[in-house]
């Protein structure tokens, strides 16, 4: 059985070598599975030549492009670990992430380069940087390097280690193993059916595990293509995916809310009749917008759900529009799934909440340096604690109401954040929305929710809101503060950070609880 990234990428160079595996648009510039595969020969053996093993990591702080790619898989093709590096990251993370992954090699962007170089006069270790254009046909002359042994790659190497976002403390390395990586493209890929005449286009950055997986990986496991712009914009969007005959399209909710919120593109005369359907990940899809994607663009939206723990997607909705469920992540594929309670382990009984468990061949090798909170999250039998909060129907589709950390106790009911916000969102002066928990004397917690409004609903005031969420929750449930912000705090796959709510009243000139839209510091 095929379990590398270097065994696919030589089956595909093999057996389609002139067909194209991605399309750079800002240049035009296509690169085949052939000059995939050579490309990643020439960057083993130049990464051995630089002095490097075998299992040595390789860090990328890049926008996605040409070079992003190659490099991403390149790096795995060789037996090295490739450590994507959050383009966000504040200079402390920065430096933690790159000294706690033992990164060997740093492959910078120009726009970054003063920022590492700065960041690793505080580093004791010797750390290479090596400076790139995404854009570049070559990042280094092929004919001068030695004919150099590759080294053996297993599917139980490792081949990706992943800094995960986190809400609080320092983040995590995920460890991810070729088994794991290719485990996940082999979950799209059979999941929403896709074969080589397939091509998505990109939306997400190569340093978060639904971009890597879902656009990178899973096209090289089917022979199927991907275009790549260096980053997401709405008013180029359905111009590319139409310009390039895309059938399918890779979006988080956010995502899925600035394009509601644009023009439609069919009145410019674009056919979007050749969009299969489109993919919605790594947050939840409020029903609503769900609904009205739909409507608006006559595409159909497969909601899935998956982590970084996970190599991206562990529960999809089915392929087949009759059996879809708005408002569920789907169920279980590739892996298996229960629901227990967090407090006895048992497994429940269809309707009942608890945690999210799964396990199968995605699920990660452990976390990096971690052996604590390694042993918290995975159990000995191979079931992996997701710290999310849901149910499963008597189908097996799950329904997520949470995470435990962001679990509202208000005077010892549980109260689930999304519930809050789909609320709000039905209001049609808002855009974004999220609930979080604030201290209560009373109550022990208090509900307060945050409001990004749509342009040109400045009218709108924290009274209409709260009146509003009387009417679709009830009195206990109604937040006791909304205050109004011009962004919410996101990770890089456009999921809201809850527990970062806060600061922004603590940031001077942040949120405001009356109407409006506030400038968030």
């Amino acid at each position: 059985m095929i379990r590398t990234v270097r065994q696919f990428i030589d089956l595909q160079a093999r057996e389609r070598p002139q067909q194209p595996y991605l399309i750079a648009p800002e240049t035009g510039r296509i690169m085949t599975y052939a000059r995939l595969r050579e490309h990643s020969v020439a960057l083993t053996r130049y990464l051995l030549a630089r002095g490097l093993a075998k299992g040595d990591k390789v860090s990328l702080m890049l926008h996605n492009g040409y070079q992003t790619a190659r490099l991403f898989l390149g790096i795995m093709y060789g037996g090295f670990v490739v450590s994507p590096v959050n383009l966000l990251s504040q200079p402390s993370q920065l430096k933690y992430v790159l000294e706690h992954s033992d990164t060997r090699l740093v492959f910078v962007g120009p726009d970054f380069e003063e920022r590492v170089r700065t960041m690793l006069k505080e580093v004791a270790r010797p750390l290479a940087v090596q400076v790139i254009d995404v854009d570049a046909e070559e990042i280094f002359d092929p004919g001068e390097l030695p004919e150099t042994a590759l080294p053996e790659v297993s599917e139980e190497d490792d081949a990706l280690l992943m800094y995960t976002s986190g809400t609080t403390g320092l983040p995590k390395g995920v460890v991810l193993t070729h088994k794991n990586v290719i485990s996940g493209g082999l979950f799209v890929t059979q999941a929403h059916r896709l074969t080589a005449s397939d091509r998505v286009l990109s939306s997400l950055p190569l340093y978060h595990i639904n971009g890597q997986i879902v656009t990178a990986v899973s096209p090289l496991v089917h022979g199927g293509s991907v275009v790549m712009p260096h980053r997401f914009s709405v008013s180029s969007f359905w111009d590319l995916a139409c310009r390039y005959d895309c059938t399918w399209i890779n979006v988080v909710p956010t995502i899925i809310s600035y394009l509601l919120n644009a023009s439609d593109p069919r009145e410019r005369g674009l056919d979007l009749s050749k969009i299969r359907f489109c993919r919605s990940a790594s947050a939840p899809l409020p029903p609503v917008q769900h609904k009205a994607f739909e409507e608006k663009f006559g595409i159909g939206i497969i909601e899935t759900f998956g982590m970084t723990e996970t190599a991206a997607p562990c529960f999809t909705n089915p392929l087949e529009p009759s059996r879809r469920k708005i408002g569920s992540p789907g169920q279980a594929f590739g892996n298996e799934a229960k629901v227990i309670d967090p407090e006895t382990g048992q497994t429940l009984p269809p309707g009942q909440a608890g945690e999210l468990m799964v396990r199968g061949d995605n699920v990660m090798r452990g976390y990096y340096k971690d052996a604590a909170a390694t042993a918290r999250t995975l159990e000995p039998d191979g079931w992996m604690h997701t710290g999310d909060l849901g149910y499963m129907d008597e189908e097996g589709f799950v329904f997520v109401t949470g995470r435990i950390k962001e679990l509202i106790i208000k005077g010892g009911e549980n109260i689930a954040p999304r519930e809050i916000d789909e609320a709000l969102l039905k209001h049609p002066a808002v855009l974004e929305a999220a609930a979080v928990g604030i201290p209560d004397e009373h109550y022990g917690q208090e509900i307060a929710a945050y409001v990004v409004l749509k342009e040109g609903c400045e009218w709108c005031t924290e009274e209409e809101l709260t009146e509003f969420c009387r009417e679709q929750l009830g009195r206990y449930k109604t937040p006791k503060q909304i205050r109004f912000v011009a962004d919410l705090p996101k990770g890089p796959s456009g999921k809201v950070q809850r527990l970062k709510l806060l600061e922004l009243d603590a940031a001077p000139g942040g949120a405001k609880a009356q109407g409006g839209r506030a400038q968030a510091a």
